[in-house]
Order: structure tokens, then C-alpha cells, then sequence
């Protein structure tokens, strides 16, 4: 153990001043648990700016070396879009000015969180740890997902606040008809596979559906359990094969790093057995109910007392009060980071327990946010119901302190509550991804406190992703124009 200690202390990633003297001695206790058990492989990973899981699996012996030094991986995994495609120039002219943040395809340099060390029930010879992304100069990449949220929750610590974070994420689960793409189907993105239904819909919170599926949510469950995500109820949503996992509140780096890190175990687990899970928002199948997450948040002050606690029925309290402001003022902006898909916007629609307009109500599930906050309740919070289950958790949840915050330091106060949320005159939440993409482009707030080069990095990505879109020849466009014209 000694001469571990002393190769990671001495190694590239303390000499580029990356590691405090905390976490040598915690990397060393990893490695040495690493070294008495029968792990075969580590999987070092980052989460992308999409907020998937991405790195090398290395044997185990290997780990020490990455403990000290790190894993370089390719610069352009930072670069792509949701089809895996590079959208930056890596070898033009433009790699000379700001607009590309990575030039030349070379490599960056990953530095593990031993605290984020999770064996897999699944692949039990197998492990997770996940990392934080810098340049090869020790520099932290400033655009990469963890750095964005340590840098928000950073500006909340300043001010003596700190934020609790509660997940309700909702995904389904089907059967794979066609377990393997034949090669025609191996494009960029993959071709989607054929699947069935586990159970039908539309029969919310029913035991005997409940009942139907629960091999499915128990393995799900008690693989989550182990790893250790604090898993408070399994549910069967409105629609056709459509789960829902909620968790208890913690605080927001832990919070987004059990969503990247459920999002994967779902779907690694559900592929082993022939299944096929996905969070897509509203997947174009017959029936389907789109799927949304619910980001519930309350604020505490240094003695940990929760300052949205209300004092009087039907009041907010005077934190609360300019949080949600915050919220509303800035949520088209937001909605890149909480909706960042073409297809989360097709969940914005009246009457379907999902928001369509900017506007906060008590205990209200039609508005997008709705308020649960009652004199004596320690647990009272704010429930954004705009975010999709696809979102980068890292880059959502720094979004909402950064708009909260701006509501605090403003004095502002919320507007009255709306109990008629789809017949009010507030603002519509944006239509489209281009929308919120000029929105969050155009955000004085976002720019100064993501900063402008991380602002232009994300819209560059989702632009990419929209323009692809609207290039594409839909179904819709043959049968309207084929026979017409």
C-alpha cells in the first residue's frame, strides 16, 4: 500500500496539482480494495456532454498506473452530437480561433472520483469509476458535465445556501424483436429496433400491471440497490411498458451522477435479458405516453434549515418566493439543458400531466412547476415537471441553481400561483430545439455564468442536432406533397 501511496502522490496527476492530499490517500485506499478483490476490469468513464457514459475498460492490475496518471482518451468524444458525429472542425483554419474548443483530435485527460467506485451486479467481474475531464495541462475543461455543476453548486456554497435534489424519472421498457441490426442497419445513429410491449397502458398505478412487470422492476430495483442509488419507490406509469424510479433527495453531484449512472444500468441490464429500455421522451409507437423527469429542489441554509419552509398556509417564504421567480424568468433559456432533445419538445401538450407554459401552481401537476410547501413541512420543495429523462443531469440541475440564484440576488418575487394551468395567458414553454437553442444563445444570464465559450459549445452541438433533423425527409411531407403535386 505504501508503494501505491507514494506512486500516486508522485504521479502526473499530483504533479499538474489535480489531486489534494485527501484524495491521494482515498485513491489509495481504492486501489488497495481493488487489489484484494476479484474485479477483473475497471471501466473509467465520463459522462459526455449528453450525459452518456463513455471511457475505457482497463484490467484490473492497470488501476494504480490510472490512479496517478490518469486516462487519456480522444478530445473529440466532447465534440459530437447525438448521432456520434465530430460537428467541429478538428483540422481547418477554425481551429485557430474560439469557436472550436478542441483542435487537432488529440487527447484530454481523465481524473477519477474514487467516491463514484460502483461494482456491477451484472457484470460482476466489472466496475465503474467515473471521472472528471481535463486538458492534458491539468486545466479543467470548463464545458465538461461535472466541472459545469461543481462550478454552479460552488457559487451556492458562497452564498450559504446549499441545494437538495429529489428524482422522479419515467422511461419505458419493451421487448426486442430483432436483438441484432444486420449490417444495413448500422448507421450514425444506429437503426431503432422492433419491439412489443411488457404490459399495456393507460391503467396508472394498477398492482396487477405492477404485478405483470415486477420481475422486470425487481432486477432493475435491486441492482440499483446495489450499487447503492438510494431507489425510494418502482411505479408503473400511464403508458404501455412505461416505469417509473423515484429516489430519495440528495445533493446535486450525487443526484446526477445516480441518473447518468441508473440510465446506464437499465439499459445494460435490460439488453442482457432480450430487452430494450429506453428514455426517450415520446418514441413514435402506437399507444406509447411520453416520458418525462420531475426535478424536485428545496434550498437549506449553513444551519441546515430549509428556507422554502413556508410560515403561513398558501405563502411562500421569501427564498422560495424569488427561487421560483428565477425559475420562471429563465426557463425558455433553460429548456436547452432540461429539454436538449428534438423530441422532448413533443411533450409539451395541454392536458397530459406535462407542462406547455411558464408558470408555477400549488401542488399542481399541469403546471411546470408546482409548488408542495406547508408551515411544519421540513421537506418542502419545488418540482420543475418541464425536464425530459434524456437530459444531462449535470447541465439541468447547474441550470436551476443558476437561474434560482439570479432570482434571489435580484429580490425578485414570483407572480401568483395558477390553479388553470392550461387556459392561463402566461408565456408558452419554447415549441422546438431552435427555439430553446436561440433562447439560451441569446441569455444574458447562462452566458456570464456558464461563460460564453461554454454557451457557444452547446448551442454549436444542438444546432448540429437540429439541422440534421430538419434535413431529413419525414413521413409526414410524402403523404402530404406526393399525391397533392
Amino acid at each position: 500500500m505504501t508503494k501505491v501511496r507514494h506512486q500516486i502522490a508522485n504521479g502526473k496527476l499530483a504533479q499538474l496539482g489535480v489531486l489534494s492530499h485527501e484524495k491521494i490517500i482515498t485513491l489509495t485506499e481504492l486501489a488497495n480494495q481493488v487489489a484484494q478483490s476479484d474485479l477483473e476490469t475497471i471501466r473509467i468513464l465520463f459522462s459526455d456532454q449528453h450525459g452518456i457514459l463513455r471511457g475505457k475498460a482497463i484490467v484490473a492490475s492497470a488501476l494504480p498506473s490510472i490512479l496517478a496518471n490518469g486516462m487519456a482518451v480522444a478530445s473529440t468524444l466532447l465534440l459530437k452530437d447525438t448521432s456520434h458525429r465530430t460537428v467541429f472542425p478538428i483540422w481547418t483554419e477554425e481551429d485557430a480561433n474560439k469557436t472550436n474548443p478542441i483542435h487537432g483530435g488529440g487527447d484530454i485527460l481523465l481524473c477519477p472520483d474514487p467516491q463514484t467506485f460502483r461494482r456491477l451486479p451484472w457484470s460482476p467481474q466489472s466496475a465503474w469509476l467515473f471521472c472528471d475531464a481535463f486538458f492534458k495541462s491539468g486545466i479543467p475543461i470548463p464545458f465538461a458535465s461535472r466541472m459545469v455543476l461543481s462550478k454552479a453548486i460552488e457559487q451556492l456554497t458562497q452564498k450559504g445556501l446549499s441545494l437538495t435534489v429529489g428524482l422522479e424519472l419515467e422511461f419505458h421498457v419493451f421487448q426486442r424483436c430483432d436483438p441484432l441490426p444486420d449490417h444495413a442497419g448500422t448507421t450514425m445513429p444506429v437503426q431503432p429496433p422492433r419491439t412489443q410491449p411488457l404490459a399495456p397502458g393507460y391503467q396508472f398505478l394498477t398492482d396487477a400491471i405492477y404485478d405483470s412487470l415486477e420481475p422486470v422492476m425487481d432486477a432493475l430495483r435491486r441492482t440499483a440497490q446495489t450499487m447503492k442509488m438510494p431507489v425510494r419507490s418502482t411505479e408503473v406509469e400511464m403508458g404501455p411498458s412505461q416505469f417509473e424510479f423515484t429516489f430519495e433527495p440528495s445533493d446535486p453531484m450525487t443526484q446526477a451522477d445516480t441518473m447518468v449512472a441508473f440510465r446506464t444500468m437499465v439499459k445494460e441490464v435490460c439488453a442482457r435479458r432480450g430487452l430494450h429500455a429506453t428514455f426517450m421522451c415520446r418514441p413514435r409507437l402506437d399507444n406509447v405516453a411520453a416520458s418525462g423527469w420531475h426535478l424536485h429542489q428545496s434550498l437549506s441554509d449553513n444551519f441546515g434549515r430549509n428556507v422554502f419552509e413556508p410560515a403561513h398556509t398558501n405563502q411562500l417564504s421569501p427564498h422560495a418566493s424569488g427561487w421560483i421567480a428565477g425559475l420562471l424568468s429563465h426557463a425558455n433559456a433553460a429548456c436547452l439543458l432540461t429539454t436538449p432533445t428534438v423530441n422532448g419538445y413533443k411533450r409539451y401538450q395541454p392536458f397530459q400531466l406535462a407542462p406547455d407554459r411558464i408558470q408555477w401552481g400549488r401542488d399542481n401537476r399541469g403546471a411546470m412547476l408546482r409548488a408542495l410547501m406547508t408551515p411544519g413541512d421540513k421537506a418542502s420543495r419545488i418540482e420543475n415537471r418541464a425536464p425530459e429523462s434524456a437530459a444531462n443531469p449535470y447541465f439541468a440541475i447547474a441550470s436551476q441553481i443558476y437561474a434560482g440564484l439570479s432570482g434571489l440576488n435580484q429580490s425578485q418575487t414570483a407572480p401568483p400561483a395558477c390553479e388553470r394551468p392550461y387556459d392561463s395567458s402566461a408565456p408558452a414553454l419554447p415549441t422546438c430545439l431552435l427555439d430553446a437553442v436561440l433562447h439560451f444563445e441569446n441569455s444574458p444570464l447562462y452566458r456570464t455564468q456558464f461563460g460564453a465559450d461554454v454557451v457557444d459549445y452547446l448551442v454549436r452541438i444542438k444546432r448540429a442536432e437540429w439541422d440534421r433533423y430538419v434535413a431529413t425527409l419525414s413521413e409526414w411531407e410524402q403523404a402530404e406533397y406526393f399525391s397533392l403535386f
